[in-house]
């Protein structure tokens, strides 16, 4: 998508009363070059729209950004019916989807929806299973017969279309594992960074399990999720005394993100602001104009 393959996001707000933020959101990120644009899935929340249904509509309204569910709320979307919606949006898009894939956190809400409760390792074992199927039903080919203790189907034709990359929001070590084997990326849970515990601890175990079946780890996305304040003036310190990324000037955040991707790996990130209206306008605009171009090209030299 962009330099490097380093892709630059923002994370949306999906509440009905913001439909027109977020669509005006939407455009402007198209418009100034950002490779993706997220947003949340908690169809149990009265008050928030469909993500799926918000990302179909929005990739109708632009041209060049992709669409991302931060992440896929995976027990309310059974993933036969998954593996069509997101071939579907990359056929209709001309490949602007990735699949973001999660086991289900908030598991009282989930089965207030009829949903039956997993246990946390079967949420996992589910998870697994339908990356893997999604993957199946997907890129053409013969009918497939897939029979999961979670997952069956019986001769379903693949969509003729590509499976979209499939990144997840893997926390815990089986769920990381998982990752590594059957994923696309990682984005690190809690808005953990590249220099934090978090990520130290747990790119090892996604890193461990990719190469036990064979794969390249560093094909493996790291993504992260982030919030920071972008400031005219320099900071006299970036982050606070845990650690964590508070901001800085246009500056400081390009000399951060190069360290980011050329010492740590990273290939992706994605801004959230906890502004609304034209505040996040002005930060989206200048993560979008001033700091993501010229990180592109502090890494390309």
């Amino acid at each position: 998508m962009s330099a490097h393959n380093v892709v630059f996001g923002f994370g949306a707000h999906s509440s009905i009363d913001d439909i027109s933020d977020l669509l005006r959101m939407a455009e402007q990120a198209d418009q100034d070059g950002l490779d993706i644009f997220t947003l949340s899935d908690h169809p149990y929340i009265g008050q928030r729209l469909d993500a799926y249904a918000a990302l179909g509509f929005i990739l109708g309204r632009t041209q060049h950004i992709a669409g991302f569910a931060n992440v896929t709320n995976l027990p309310t979307r059974p993933a036969p019916m998954l593996a069509r919606t997101v071939t579907s949006l990359s056929a209709l898009s001309g490949g602007r989807i990735v699949l973001g894939m999660g086991a289900g956190g908030l598991w009282d809400r989930i089965a207030d929806m009829g949903v039956p409760r997993l246990t946390p390792g079967d949420a996992v074992d589910a998870f697994e299973e339908a990356i893997v199927l999604v993957k199946l039903l997907s890129g053409g080919g013969p009918p497939v017969t897939y029979q999961g203790r979670h997952y069956q189907v019986n001769r379903i034709e693949p969509a003729p279309v590509a499976a979209p990359p499939v990144w997840t929001g893997s926390v815990g070590p089986k769920s990381l594992a998982a990752t590594g084997r059957v994923a696309d990326g990682w984005i690190p849970g809690h808005a953990a960074d590249w220099l934090s515990e978090r990520y130290r601890a747990s790119r090892p175990i996604v890193d461990e399990a990719a190469a036990s079946v064979g794969r390249d780890p560093s094909e493996i996305r790291t993504i992260f999720n982030f919030p920071g304040r972008i400031t005219d003036q320099p900071l006299p310190a970036t982050r606070d005394d845990d650690g964590r990324w508070l901001g800085g000037s246009v500056g400081q955040w390009v000399e951060e993100l190069t360290g980011a991707v050329l010492e740590h790996g990273a290939s992706g990130f994605t801004l959230f602001s906890a502004d609304q209206g034209a505040q996040d306008l002005t930060i989206l605009a200048r993560w979008a104009q001033e700091i993501a171009p010229a990180v592109r090209e502090a890494i390309a030299k």
